[in-house]
């Protein structure tokens, strides 16, 4: 049942992105008066078509489901020596340059619209997350180093605020592609005045992060982690190592073996270390501490043992819902599609230069693991990386590599410099070279595809 909703989660995304994308260059082609021939989802031989319309255009489904084209009357790849003059006026090359520009842009520019018009939905709807709250900062950290200790709720990164931690993520990554020093204001509870605020301001330094950091967990290097509820106890199950050793649910794990417990992971992180070693629990019951004394259970999980006390712990952080009016919603969506578009460009020149790995180059295998996975966890999820995939789609396409759009604006770009078009033996090289390049860019990606799958 994964894979089947893997596979179709993965088709729903590919072929929102390739639909979209193909209607821009279509409708702006029509717009710009070329006749469209032929609107193809898939590349190869086709399956299905049907023609519609004045032109009759063709409709089709094509074979190999990686892709899809809009093919235009261009005299390039057509005979038009028998079509009527009204025809001829209508064939792409025949068209100005701007025009030309204009239809080979409007591909990547819907997947920039579509990313925006998703993120400012999700942004109307609410987004549930967790609050930006930090967990207790660990010492000889960036984190530490700044001043923060730990259940402090950061609002703003550099005046900007924040409100979700996957915004305080996005802000702290950014920042940190470029090495740059960040502010951070934060808010804590106030122990002399109940309800009272300590506000402050410090400022974090990201430039001891390498860039193997940031592709993965930076946040941690950072000494930055989600604050967690108290290790509060839930249901304690009949018979096992907890309820043995006289744990109750409400109970509140204050220490083990001395060392003071913050949170319900730090609890659970224990336990799991200690499998059979009998471990020393302060608790509070009721305005009192007493001590019990649990030996955890192993459990052997693959090469892995570790240690359990079948007791539930809550570990679920503290969530808000951020929501936005229709104005500020689109702005924000317009804003978050442009700086992942320059973050993305970012990472592909650092993988040029060698300072990021070339292993994070994606191919359909992890595309579609990762629409299969959103998928399970929910539409918001979902939706959020069909918005990501689409502007990734719209950046790889505005790359200068001949075969792409990004190519061809490269072309029409020098005809607006010089006043003439490519001569076509320089496009017939740079065709074969781009095709080339593509080709090698899909190798290395499938390749990182099945590694990422065997490992």
């Amino acid at each position: 049942m994964n894979l089947l909703h893997t596979i179709a989660a993965f088709i729903v995304v590919l072929g929102t992105l390739v639909i979209v994308h193909e209607l821009g260059h279509y409708l702006v082609a029509r717009w710009c008066g070329v006749k469209v021939l032929r609107f193809s989802v898939g590349m190869g031989k086709i399956v299905w078509s049907r023609r519609f319309g004045r032109d009759q255009t063709e409709w089709a489904i094509s074979v190999l489901p990686l892709g899809g084209y809009v093919k235009m009357l261009d005299a390039r790849e057509q005979d038009l020596h028998d079509l009527p003059p009204e025809d001829l006026r209508r064939e792409f090359t025949r068209q100005s340059v701007w025009k030309r520009i204009a239809i080979v842009a409007a591909g990547p520019a819907a997947n920039f619209l579509l990313a925006i018009a998703v993120f400012a939905g999700l942004y109307m709807h609410g987004i549930p997350e967790p609050a930006p709250k930090l967990r207790a900062v660990p010492e000889q950290t960036a984190a530490y180093e700044a001043g923060l200790r730990g259940g402090e709720l950061i609002t703003a990164v550099n005046g900007e605020p924040v409100r979700i931690w996957s915004d305080l993520r996005w802000n702290l990554l950014q920042a940190a592609i470029d090495a740059r020093t960040v502010r951070l204001d934060t808010e804590r509870a106030n122990p002399a005045q109940a309800g009272g605020k300590l506000v402050d301001t410090v400022t974090l330094k990201l430039d001891g992060l390498s860039a193997r950091d940031l592709e993965g967990d930076f946040l941690s290097k950072l000494g930055i982690d989600l604050a967690r509820p108290k290790a509060v106890l839930g249901r304690v199950l009949a018979d096992g190592a907890g309820d043995r050793a006289g744990l109750r649910e409400g109970d509140r794990v204050l220490a083990i073996d001395g060392r003071a417990i913050d949170d319900g992971l730090a609890l659970v992180e224990a336990v799991r270390k200690s499998p059979g070693r009998t471990l020393d629990l302060t608790i509070l019951r009721g305005g009192d501490e007493i001590r019990l004394a649990v030996t955890p259970e192993p459990k052997k999980q693959g090469e892995q043992t570790f240690g359990r006390i079948q007791v539930e712990i809550p570990l679920a952080p503290e969530m808000v819902v951020a929501s936005e009016p229709p104005v500020t919603a689109f702005a924000k969506g317009a804003a978050r599609t442009w700086d992942t578009s320059v973050l993305t460009v970012k990472m592909l020149g650092k993988m040029l230069i060698g300072q990021v790995s070339w292993k994070n180059i994606t191919g359909p295998i992890t595309i579609a693991d990762y629409a299969g996975q959103t998928a399970r966890i929910g539409m918001i999820s979902f939706l959020s990386f069909i918005a990501f995939i689409s502007i990734s789609l719209g950046v790889m396409n505005l790359l200068p590599i001949p075969v792409l759009d990004g190519g061809l604006l490269l072309y029409y770009s020098l005809e607006v410099l010089t006043g003439r078009p490519v001569s076509e033996r320089f496009g017939e090289l740079a065709q074969r070279a781009g095709l080339g390049i593509l080709v090698t860019l899909m190798v290395v990606a499938v390749f990182n595809d099945i590694v990422r799958l065997m490992s």
